[in-house]
């Protein structure tokens, strides 16, 4: 009887196995109800004229490029300006042949349809002729109207019709990093636009001109560039290409434009008068650093040493004296003596200012009457 149990037992085992196999091996699993399908949405198909475009310039290149001209001078040799051997800072001078007659080439902008051009005074310094060729292949010969030697600036007169004009920014809205465009004749290869950025404002004390005000850029300019434009991405005028930081004469990223509003102001005073009139005190400035600050009892470094005064000048008469420190000319604060020289610059001759100095430590106030700054030639 325990037998039979036994074989019961394994036999209902064995088939219980067989049944769990089939089970697994060929009966249909269960099925899940049906997912919701999923939905795909279309493609979206845009018209070309909505893809975003490339990045490009081309149409603040197409807004200046028919003001930006070229310039070529001619002069008797002379004794060369020592300037051209600086390693440091080389003019946009082309190659100047040893000759009896020798050439240079440069940049100019057109400012006004009667034919008004703005350019540096070192393209055309000397010249005893100046030719001026336009975008679209006019040629004509230039007039001299006035030059200012300080900010390395001049106007020349073309007489032709159907003149373009730069349209001017506003370059005291610059920004360190904004994007702009050099345009002007390197090397006389012709017409070349370049780009960069604004790599710093404000640039003074740089040794190249008497009133400095640059604005540093890395877009790639070299010898012929000089008096072309610097214009910002709508393709207004934002400055004047004068000078490079260099060492062999080429583009090494640094180069310095005048700005546009000083530009303007020189522009109109040379259109007005022939030259530019400025304020002149009658004085040697240098900086306060924080040394002298401390030795002259100053709150902080600022203002200007008056290292020396022109006997008879208008500050000699007011009673300035050697050692007084100029904190604020008619209501400005003066920062550095590059700062003074500027403030002065703007004041009109024979006008009545008040200047508030600091002498052996106690302030001082004095009434200057500002004299007529002498004209500076090279």
């Amino acid at each position: 009887m325990k037998k039979l149990w036994l074989i019961f037992a394994q036999t209902v085992t064995v088939a219980l196995g067989v049944w769990v196999v089939f089970v697994t091996l060929y009966r249909p699993a269960v099925q899940a109800p049906p997912a919701a399908p999923v939905s795909t949405p279309p493609a979206v198909v845009r018209p070309a004229s909505a893809v975003p475009p490339v990045q490009s310039y081309s149409e603040a290149a197409k807004a200046a490029l028919p003001a930006v001209v070229n310039i070529y001078t001619a002069q008797t040799v002379r004794k060369q300006r020592k300037q051209l051997n600086d390693p440091l800072f080389r003019r946009f001078f082309g190659e100047r042949p040893e000759s009896p007659r020798a050439s240079s080439l440069g940049s100019g902008v057109i400012v006004s349809a009667d034919g008004y051009i703005v350019t540096n005074n070192h393209v055309v310094e000397g010249a005893e002729q100046i030719e001026v060729a336009l975008a679209d292949g006019r040629t004509a010969e230039a007039t001299l109207i006035g030059t200012d030697p300080e900010t390395d600036l001049a106007v020349i007169r073309i007489e032709v019709a159907d003149l373009p004009v730069v349209t001017f920014g506003n370059s005291e809205q610059l920004q360190v990093g904004d994007v702009v465009l050099a345009i002007g004749n390197p090397f006389g290869v012709g017409q070349t636009v370049t780009m960069g950025i604004v790599s710093a404002l404000g640039r003074s004390e740089l040794g190249i001109n008497t009133f400095e005000n640059f604005i540093q850029t890395d877009a790639p300019i070299n010898p012929g560039n000089s008096g072309g434009g610097l214009v910002d991405t709508h393709g207004r005028l934002v400055g004047i290409n004068t000078a490079i930081f260099s060492s062999s004469g080429g583009s090494l990223g640094i180069g310095f434009a005048i700005p546009a509003t000083t530009v303007r102001q020189v522009m109109d005073a040379i259109i007005r008068d022939g030259s530019v009139t400025r304020g002149w005190l009658g004085v040697e400035v240098q900086d306060v650093t924080p040394e002298l600050a401390a030795s002259f009892r100053l709150p902080e470094s600022g203002g200007a040493l008056i290292a020396g005064v022109v006997r008879g000048g208008p500050a000699d008469r007011a009673g300035v004296r050697p050692g007084d420190v100029l904190l604020v000319i008619g209501g400005q604060r003066v920062k550095n003596a590059s700062d003074m020289l500027n403030l002065t610059a703007a004041l009109k001759p024979d006008e009545a200012v008040k200047m508030e100095y600091m002498r052996n430590g106690q302030p001082l106030v004095l009434d200057v009457r500002v004299g007529k700054r002498p004209r500076i030639g090279r």
